[in-house]
Protein backbone atom coordinates (compact mmCIF):
# COMPACT_ATOMS: atom_id res chain seq x y z
CA UNK A 1 0.00 0.00 0.00
CA UNK A 2 1.04 3.58 -0.59
CA UNK A 3 1.81 4.96 2.91
CA UNK A 4 -0.87 7.32 4.07
CA UNK A 5 -3.39 6.34 1.38
CA UNK A 6 -5.81 3.64 2.54
CA UNK A 7 -8.04 3.71 -0.55
CA UNK A 8 -8.26 0.62 -2.75
CA UNK A 9 -10.41 1.33 -5.80
CA UNK A 10 -12.79 -1.49 -6.76
CA UNK A 11 -12.37 -1.65 -10.53
CA UNK A 12 -15.42 -3.94 -10.86
CA UNK A 13 -15.36 -4.42 -14.62
CA UNK A 14 -14.74 -7.35 -16.95
CA UNK A 15 -13.23 -5.05 -19.59
CA UNK A 16 -9.44 -5.42 -19.49
CA UNK A 17 -8.84 -2.20 -21.39
CA UNK A 18 -10.98 -0.19 -18.98
CA UNK A 19 -9.48 -1.87 -15.91
CA UNK A 20 -5.95 -1.12 -17.09
CA UNK A 21 -6.85 2.47 -17.96
CA UNK A 22 -8.41 2.98 -14.53
CA UNK A 23 -5.40 1.48 -12.74
CA UNK A 24 -2.96 3.63 -14.70
CA UNK A 25 -5.04 6.75 -14.29
CA UNK A 26 -5.48 6.27 -10.54
CA UNK A 27 -1.86 5.48 -9.69
CA UNK A 28 -0.72 8.10 -7.19
CA UNK A 29 -4.30 8.95 -6.24
CA UNK A 30 -5.26 5.67 -4.56
CA UNK A 31 -3.32 3.17 -2.49
CA UNK A 32 -4.31 0.12 -4.52
CA UNK A 33 -6.88 -1.53 -6.77
CA UNK A 34 -9.37 -4.32 -6.15
CA UNK A 35 -9.98 -6.96 -8.80
CA UNK A 36 -13.11 -9.01 -8.29
CA UNK A 37 -14.11 -12.54 -9.19
CA UNK A 38 -15.94 -11.47 -12.36
CA UNK A 39 -12.79 -9.99 -13.84
CA UNK A 40 -10.55 -12.82 -12.65
CA UNK A 41 -12.96 -15.51 -13.85
CA UNK A 42 -13.11 -13.83 -17.26
CA UNK A 43 -9.42 -13.11 -17.76
CA UNK A 44 -7.44 -15.10 -15.19
CA UNK A 45 -3.77 -14.45 -14.40
CA UNK A 46 -3.14 -12.71 -17.74
CA UNK A 47 -5.80 -10.10 -17.01
CA UNK A 48 -4.52 -9.71 -13.47
CA UNK A 49 -0.98 -9.08 -14.71
CA UNK A 50 -2.19 -6.51 -17.22
CA UNK A 51 -3.74 -4.49 -14.40
CA UNK A 52 -0.84 -5.08 -12.00
CA UNK A 53 1.61 -3.64 -14.53
CA UNK A 54 0.18 -0.22 -13.66
CA UNK A 55 2.11 -0.53 -10.39
CA UNK A 56 -0.72 -0.49 -7.86
CA UNK A 57 -0.95 -3.09 -5.07
CA UNK A 58 -3.82 -5.45 -5.83
CA UNK A 59 -6.56 -6.75 -3.58
CA UNK A 60 -7.63 -10.01 -5.26
CA UNK A 61 -11.26 -10.31 -4.21
CA UNK A 62 -12.01 -14.00 -4.83
CA UNK A 63 -14.02 -14.82 -1.69
CA UNK A 64 -12.78 -18.42 -1.67
CA UNK A 65 -15.09 -20.84 0.13
CA UNK A 66 -14.60 -24.61 -0.09
CA UNK A 67 -13.07 -27.49 1.84
CA UNK A 68 -9.72 -26.61 3.51
CA UNK A 69 -7.49 -28.41 1.02
CA UNK A 70 -9.16 -26.81 -1.97
CA UNK A 71 -8.99 -23.29 -0.53
CA UNK A 72 -5.33 -23.78 0.39
CA UNK A 73 -4.71 -24.85 -3.19
CA UNK A 74 -6.52 -21.79 -4.46
CA UNK A 75 -4.27 -19.55 -2.35
CA UNK A 76 -1.14 -21.32 -3.57
CA UNK A 77 -2.29 -20.91 -7.16
CA UNK A 78 -2.37 -17.11 -6.91
CA UNK A 79 0.80 -16.62 -4.87
CA UNK A 80 2.97 -16.19 -8.02
CA UNK A 81 0.86 -13.12 -8.89
CA UNK A 82 1.98 -11.48 -5.62
CA UNK A 83 -1.32 -9.85 -4.67
CA UNK A 84 -1.27 -7.56 -1.65
CA UNK A 85 -4.52 -8.98 -0.23
CA UNK A 86 -6.61 -12.09 -0.93
CA UNK A 87 -9.91 -12.83 0.75
CA UNK A 88 -11.83 -15.95 1.73
CA UNK A 89 -15.22 -16.53 3.36
CA UNK A 90 -15.06 -16.91 7.15
CA UNK A 91 -18.22 -19.02 6.95
CA UNK A 92 -15.98 -21.82 5.67
CA UNK A 93 -14.89 -22.43 9.25
CA UNK A 94 -11.70 -22.42 11.29
CA UNK A 95 -10.00 -25.34 9.55
CA UNK A 96 -10.49 -23.76 6.14
CA UNK A 97 -9.17 -20.40 7.35
CA UNK A 98 -6.12 -21.99 8.96
CA UNK A 99 -5.35 -23.85 5.75
CA UNK A 100 -5.52 -20.61 3.77
CA UNK A 101 -3.25 -18.75 6.21
CA UNK A 102 -0.71 -21.58 6.20
CA UNK A 103 -0.69 -21.73 2.41
CA UNK A 104 -0.05 -17.99 2.18
CA UNK A 105 2.94 -18.26 4.50
CA UNK A 106 4.66 -20.41 1.89
CA UNK A 107 5.36 -17.16 -0.01
CA UNK A 108 7.55 -15.90 2.86
CA UNK A 109 8.13 -12.16 2.98
CA UNK A 110 6.11 -11.67 -0.21
CA UNK A 111 2.96 -13.32 1.11
CA UNK A 112 -0.38 -11.56 0.74
CA UNK A 113 -2.57 -10.59 3.63
CA UNK A 114 -5.31 -13.19 3.98
CA UNK A 115 -8.55 -11.63 5.17
CA UNK A 116 -11.97 -13.13 5.79
CA UNK A 117 -15.32 -11.90 4.56
CA UNK A 118 -17.62 -11.76 7.57
CA UNK A 119 -20.99 -10.54 6.30
CA UNK A 120 -21.59 -9.04 2.88
CA UNK A 121 -22.54 -5.37 3.08
CA UNK A 122 -25.60 -6.10 0.94
CA UNK A 123 -27.08 -8.18 3.79
CA UNK A 124 -28.96 -7.12 6.92
CA UNK A 125 -30.85 -8.87 9.74
CA UNK A 126 -33.81 -9.80 7.55
CA UNK A 127 -31.46 -11.54 5.11
CA UNK A 128 -29.76 -13.41 7.95
CA UNK A 129 -33.08 -14.54 9.37
CA UNK A 130 -34.12 -15.84 5.95
CA UNK A 131 -31.05 -18.10 5.91
CA UNK A 132 -31.67 -19.40 9.43
CA UNK A 133 -29.07 -17.28 11.25
CA UNK A 134 -30.35 -15.73 14.48
CA UNK A 135 -29.21 -12.52 16.12
CA UNK A 136 -28.09 -9.24 14.65
CA UNK A 137 -25.67 -8.56 11.82
CA UNK A 138 -23.16 -7.36 14.43
CA UNK A 139 -23.50 -10.62 16.36
CA UNK A 140 -22.67 -12.63 13.26
CA UNK A 141 -19.74 -10.39 12.29
CA UNK A 142 -18.31 -10.57 15.80
CA UNK A 143 -18.59 -14.36 15.88
CA UNK A 144 -16.96 -14.85 12.48
CA UNK A 145 -14.22 -12.25 13.05
CA UNK A 146 -13.25 -13.97 16.29
CA UNK A 147 -12.96 -17.28 14.44
CA UNK A 148 -10.83 -15.59 11.78
CA UNK A 149 -8.41 -14.15 14.34
CA UNK A 150 -8.14 -17.50 16.09
CA UNK A 151 -7.41 -19.24 12.78
CA UNK A 152 -4.49 -16.92 12.01
CA UNK A 153 -6.02 -14.62 9.40
CA UNK A 154 -4.57 -11.13 9.08
CA UNK A 155 -7.93 -9.43 9.27
CA UNK A 156 -11.48 -9.35 7.99
CA UNK A 157 -13.70 -7.58 5.54
CA UNK A 158 -16.46 -5.88 7.50
CA UNK A 159 -19.00 -3.09 7.39
CA UNK A 160 -17.92 0.27 8.75
CA UNK A 161 -20.55 -0.17 11.44
CA UNK A 162 -18.55 -3.01 12.99
CA UNK A 163 -15.17 -1.23 13.12
CA UNK A 164 -15.34 -0.02 16.71
CA UNK A 165 -16.57 -3.36 18.01
CA UNK A 166 -13.89 -5.36 16.21
CA UNK A 167 -11.13 -2.97 17.26
CA UNK A 168 -12.12 -3.51 20.89
CA UNK A 169 -12.31 -7.27 20.46
CA UNK A 170 -9.27 -7.93 18.28
CA UNK A 171 -6.81 -5.08 18.72
CA UNK A 172 -5.03 -2.59 16.52
CA UNK A 173 -2.92 -5.05 14.50
CA UNK A 174 -5.89 -6.98 13.14
CA UNK A 175 -6.66 -5.51 9.71
CA UNK A 176 -10.11 -4.19 8.92
CA UNK A 177 -10.94 -3.95 5.22
CA UNK A 178 -14.09 -1.88 4.77
CA UNK A 179 -16.23 -1.83 1.59
CA UNK A 180 -19.69 -0.36 1.11
CA UNK A 181 -18.40 3.20 1.53
CA UNK A 182 -20.03 6.17 -0.13
CA UNK A 183 -18.78 9.77 0.04
CA UNK A 184 -21.37 12.25 1.29
CA UNK A 185 -23.99 12.81 -1.39
CA UNK A 186 -23.27 9.61 -3.34
CA UNK A 187 -25.96 7.10 -4.29
CA UNK A 188 -26.17 4.08 -1.96
CA UNK A 189 -26.98 1.62 -4.77
CA UNK A 190 -27.37 -2.01 -3.60
CA UNK A 191 -25.57 -1.49 -0.30
CA UNK A 192 -27.56 -1.51 2.95
CA UNK A 193 -24.94 -0.89 5.66
CA UNK A 194 -22.90 2.11 4.49
CA UNK A 195 -20.81 4.99 5.85
CA UNK A 196 -18.59 7.73 4.42
CA UNK A 197 -14.85 7.08 3.95
CA UNK A 198 -13.98 9.83 6.43
CA UNK A 199 -16.17 8.30 9.12
CA UNK A 200 -14.78 4.81 8.53
CA UNK A 201 -11.16 5.97 8.71
CA UNK A 202 -11.82 7.89 11.90
CA UNK A 203 -13.25 4.75 13.48
CA UNK A 204 -10.12 2.76 12.68
CA UNK A 205 -10.47 1.16 9.23
CA UNK A 206 -7.19 0.07 7.62
CA UNK A 207 -8.31 -0.19 4.00
CA UNK A 208 -11.22 1.69 2.41
CA UNK A 209 -12.64 -0.11 -0.62
CA UNK A 210 -14.40 2.40 -2.87
CA UNK A 211 -15.74 1.61 -6.33
CA UNK A 212 -18.56 3.39 -8.13
CA UNK A 213 -18.03 6.85 -6.57
CA UNK A 214 -14.61 6.78 -8.29
CA UNK A 215 -15.05 4.56 -11.36
CA UNK A 216 -18.46 6.00 -12.21
CA UNK A 217 -17.24 9.59 -12.13
CA UNK A 218 -16.56 11.56 -15.27
CA UNK A 219 -12.99 12.05 -14.01
CA UNK A 220 -12.08 9.09 -11.76
CA UNK A 221 -8.76 10.56 -10.71
CA UNK A 222 -10.35 13.83 -9.66
CA UNK A 223 -13.01 11.92 -7.74
CA UNK A 224 -10.33 9.88 -5.94
CA UNK A 225 -8.33 13.00 -5.16
CA UNK A 226 -11.42 14.65 -3.69
CA UNK A 227 -11.98 11.67 -1.38
CA UNK A 228 -8.33 11.76 -0.30
CA UNK A 229 -8.68 15.45 0.51
CA UNK A 230 -11.77 14.72 2.57
CA UNK A 231 -9.80 12.16 4.60
CA UNK A 232 -7.16 14.76 5.44
CA UNK A 233 -9.66 17.45 6.41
Amino acid sequence: MIPGNPIFCALDTTDVTRAVALARGLKGSVGGAKIGMEFFNAHGPAGYRAVAEAGLPIFLDLKLHDIPNTVAGGIRAVLPLEPAIVNIHTAGGSAMMRAAAEAAREAGDRRPLIVGVTLLTSLDESDLAATGVGGTASDQVRRLAGLAAGAGLDGVVCSAHEIEMLRRDLGRDFKLIVPGLRPAGSAIGDQKRVMTPTEALALGADVLVIGRPITGAGDPRAAADEIVRSLAA
